[in-house]
């Protein structure tokens, strides 16, 4: 607040004070004027239970109050909305100094002692209502927030275009002491919702997942583990399926793996061979094969001859 030594705009202090006594005389004729124009409304078209009804003969409100509204240059809503508030304050319960700003919010209060009793008792510390101080009584939101949810309520009111959300939301975040504040909890719920889009996700994942101590507790979960591993073989199979698909030393390296997988089956062989001839057994060296035995052994040895032989013609 300025000093009172202080120029307010471009008046002092004292021309401040002729000026705001000037325009209260100014607003107390507008709230009489109001006042007026709503009494003769009601004069003209008492309340009814139902506004838009049709008397038995004669005019609806609505037409009353039109005509009315048109030949004294207002409008409709003007002269309907008098004509509430002038109804919800009787001229007794009227109050010296209280704008009419003041009289039509509070007149939304449904009982009625309570609002001639309010309208008698400025807000602690005031000598006068507001129409915030008004707003404030019934929790709607105000033009001057002062408390944090005011301030709070205003952000939200003035965000509601989700475009206008967005980038104020971006610009808050970016802000570290604003971040610091925000829950564990409220920043888990603004990761996930900021990485549905699959690409975002991956990418953010690939970036947390080079830091060591985020990857230790990440693959402390069973089932995160299981996916990173079955990601891992999913990616290699991919890989190699390219491979084979585009390289060209991909036919080379594929004979190559064929001939090792021959070479370990012919090793296979050889020591089933030996193993079943007695050469590799402990328990069947330095001694004869019965002929069941070696029944056996034969048999063994037809059923692999097969295979061997047609996979020894494919390479």
């Amino acid at each position: 607040m300025p000093e009172d030594n202080e120029k307010i705009g471009s008046v002092s202090p004292s021309r401040y004070e002729q000026i705001v006594a000037e325009l209260r005389e100014v607003v107390d004729q507008h709230s009489r004027g109001q006042f007026t124009i709503g009494d003769r409304a009601l004069e003209i078209e008492p309340s009814r239970l139902r506004d838009g009804a049709r008397p038995e003969a004669g005019w609806t409100v609505k037409e009353s109050l039109t005509r009315l509204a048109e030949d004294i240059g207002l409008k409709y809503s003007t002269v309907n909305n008098a004509r509430w508030v002038a109804a919800r304050w009787p001229e007794e319960h009227r109050q010296k100094g209280v704008p009419f700003t003041v009289y039509r919010i509070l007149a939304s209060i449904e009982n009625e002692t309570e609002r001639f009793t309010l309208v008698k008792q400025p807000p602690a510390g005031k000598p006068r209502w507001t129409a915030d101080d008004a707003s404030r009584v019934l929790g709607w939101q105000v033009e001057n927030p002062v408390s944090k949810q005011e301030k709070i309520s205003a952000i939200h009111a003035l965000a509601q275009d989700e475009e206008v959300a967005a980038v104020v939301t971006t610009d808050l975040l970016r802000r570290p002491a604003v971040s610091a504040h925000v829950t564990a909890e409220d920043r888990v719920r603004v990761v996930e919702e900021f990485t549905r889009d699959e690409t975002i996700a991956a990418t953010v994942t690939t970036g947390l997942l080079r830091r060591p101590d985020v990857a230790f507790r990440a693959m402390s979960d069973d089932t995160a583990r299981h996916q990173v591993n079955h990601a891992q073989v999913e990616r290699g199979r991919q890989a190699r399926e390219h491979f084979e698909r585009t390289s060209p030393v991909a036919p080379a390296v594929k004979q190559i793996n064929r001939t090792v997988e021959f070479l370990d089956l012919v090793t296979a062989c050889h020591s089933f061979v030996a193993a079943a001839a007695g050469r590799a057994v402990p328990g069947l060296r330095d001694r004869q094969l019965t002929e069941d035995e070696q029944g056996i052994v034969h048999q063994n040895i037809a059923k692999v001859r097969g295979p061997l032989t047609e996979l020894t013609l494919a390479f």
